[in-house]
């Protein structure tokens, strides 16, 4: 069963949280501050930290730097901050997704669904990804139907596939790609998202597969069904 450790101060969202997350067969730890947070995920060990920013006693993004110190568990920040910067700021502590308060239900359990299932089978990535209407093998680095992707363009789709349902930070997207130098080049972003758009989409102007979150990064969006 996997286990969710959930932080909130507020005792109605950890309530709420905890009976909709039990009702689904998920074993549920609370903490209501960061300390607590702390202690709980070190001596229960989650698979999962859903964790809110605005804690009593110490930041969220102070926790995401506490966990990450020794632990890679996936961590989905859920918070009243809108912000932009506030966003960036928790990705690039560590956090896996970011979902902003008010919340629907079943967006959260999706995004729960979507970063376990990235870290269950982190050690068997598949080699083939299905794009649209083309498969992308990524053991050859070869797209169906004859599409050719630049070097550039593979590395930046390789992370995204890599990382199925994952919202990845730009900054961790122009680091990896580009290099830490290139962290503040969003533009450079936009350009190669849109150019794999247009080889991989359908519909370029409606993709259905990668995804832009303002001001945060982009996820892939795997295909339904086989």
């Amino acid at each position: 069963m996997t286990r969710i450790l959930v932080v909130d101060d507020e005792p109605q969202m950890l309530r709420a949280l905890r009976i909709n997350l039990v009702a689904r067969h998920y074993e549920v730890a609370t903490a209501a501050d960061g300390g607590g947070a702390l202690r709980q995920a070190a001596d229960w060990h989650p698979d999962l930290v859903v964790l809110d920013l605005g804690l009593p006693d110490m930041d969220g993004v102070d926790v995401i730097h506490g966990l990450r110190g020794w632990t890679a568990v996936p961590i989905v920040v859920l918070s009243g901050r809108a912000g932009s910067e506030d966003k960036v700021e928790a990705l690039d502590a560590g956090a896996d997704d970011y979902i902003t308060k008010p919340f629907a239900i079943d967006e959260l359990l999706a995004r729960i669904r979507a970063v376990t299932r990235r870290s269950g089978r982190q050690e068997d990535e598949p080699a083939r990804v299905r794009v649209g209407d083309h498969v992308v093998d990524l053991a050859d680095k070869t797209v169906s139907d004859g599409v050719r992707l630049t070097p550039t363009e593979w590395h930046l789709l390789e992370v995204l596939l890599r990382n199925p349902g994952k919202l990845v930070g730009q900054r961790a997207l122009l680091a990896e790609v580009w290099g830490e130098a290139y962290v503040k080049e969003t533009n450079y972003l936009r350009q190669y998202m849109a150019q794999l758009r247009r080889k991989l989409e359908r519909d370029p102007a409606r993709p259905v597969h990668l995804i832009t979150e303002p001001g945060m990064g982009y996820r892939f969006v795997p295909a339904e069904g086989p």
